[in-house]
């Protein structure tokens, strides 16, 4: 298993205590340090879908040129700005066995994906 996200962020954090409260003991991807590529992204938009795996609702988005926002209009172009920018990267995604199953933390959702 593994978590990707960023140390800083609280639904990364909360995640991260309910899988080691449950027994999971996940390797971390600190994709600010680590980085992350295009073909990982666009595994991730297509399970998730790329609206969802753009995180429009952040402080990084909004801080985005509206020229920049108003260019996302596909997976490729999501894809485009959340190298350049992946603090957009809704976080975390959980891999198991090399396979996205989660986005984002709901105690339910995990607890269903995952016991």
């Amino acid at each position: 298993m593994i978590v990707y996200g960023i140390p800083n962020c609280n639904t990364v954090k909360k995640a991260r205590v309910w899988l080691d409260e449950n027994g999971f003991s996940p390797e971390f991807h600190d994709f600010k340090k680590k980085g992350i590529t295009a073909e990982k992204l666009s595994e991730w938009c297509e399970v998730f879908g790329w609206e969802v795996v753009l995180n429009k609702k952040g402080t990084t988005w909004k801080k985005l040129s509206p020229e920049v926002q108003q260019n996302v209009i596909d997976q490729k172009t999501a894809v485009e700005v959340l190298l350049q920018n992946n603090s957009a990267i809704k976080r975390p995604v959980v891999e198991v066995d090399g396979r996205a199953v989660l986005i984002s933390f709901s105690e339910e959702q995990y607890s269903a994906a995952l016991k």
